[in-house]
């Protein structure tokens, strides 16, 4: 008897417990729910993450709408910025390029970047200023100016125009006029036509935008002036003729 009990007892014992677990436990069931649950902590835990992707989306057009435009609203922008701050700091200095244009009543359709000049002797001053100012200075190859950017857009401070030296007398000459909404220094129309038609050579020759200016600029500029500066070379010289030839300049009358 006493070994049918033990008999029977150890059978039930190993048997049951070690084929519960391997089969159908009650115990394994709620250690395979908690990943099955685990699915949704996941999907919620992914809807979040739109969420976040959706605050970055919005901040795109919050900065657009404090950004131009378009791209000659971006140069302009970024002229009255600089342009601003230099009169502010008490720099000498005149608008020059596409924007000077403008301020003269040109075109609004602005090219390529924002101009300044002033005086080599000022630079270190300046590029300090703009600095200061948490504007990113740099210098090229080319030792006439120096760089920045502002809203996007490059902004060159020249020391130079058309190989000339900016000086006292030409910053001098610079018409207090408003760019937009700011008023500030602008290079007279006879030093900008002079610094826009000098430059011409075999190498750069591009008219348009220099025929444009001298259109708009016609009855401002002293075109005997320029013509001096110019002296015989020959882009130049084929520029005035064309300007001849549309009527935007009254021919050259010649020595007899």
């Amino acid at each position: 008897m006493t070994q049918n009990r033990e008999s029977v007892t150890p059978a039930r014992r190993p048997g049951v417990p070690e084929l519960r677990p391997v089969g159908e436990s009650p115990v394994q069931p709620p250690m395979q729910e908690p990943p099955m649950q685990e699915p949704p902590l996941h999907e919620s835990a992914l809807q979040e993450p739109p969420l976040q992707e959706s605050a970055p989306q919005e901040s795109p057009p919050r900065t657009n709408q404090d950004l131009p435009r378009d791209r000659s609203q971006a140069i302009l922008e970024a002229a009255k910025q600089i342009g601003a701050l230099l009169k502010r700091t008490g720099h000498q200095f005149a608008l020059a390029g596409s924007v000077a244009v403008y301020a003269h009543g040109g075109s609004g359709h602005l090219q390529h970047d924002a101009d300044f000049c002033i005086r080599r002797s000022d630079a270190q001053a300046v590029a300090g200023t703009l600095t200061e100012a948490g504007l990113t200075v740099r210098t090229p190859p080319e030792d006439w100016l120096i760089k920045t950017t502002c809203f996007g857009q490059d902004v060159d401070i020249l020391f130079e125009l058309a190989h000339r030296p900016v000086t006292t007398d030409i910053l001098a000459r610079a018409h207090d006029l408003p760019v937009d909404s700011v008023r500030m220094p602008v290079l007279a129309p006879t030093d900008l036509m002079r610094a826009l038609i000098e430059p011409f050579s075999e190498h750069y020759c591009d008219f348009g935008p220099v025929l444009a200016a001298a259109r708009a600029l016609r009855e401002k500029v002293d075109w005997e002036d320029v013509r001096r500066s110019c002296g015989d070379e020959p882009m130049p010289a084929a520029f005035f003729f064309l300007l001849e030839r549309l009527n935007v300049i009254a021919p050259r009358e010649e020595s007899r």
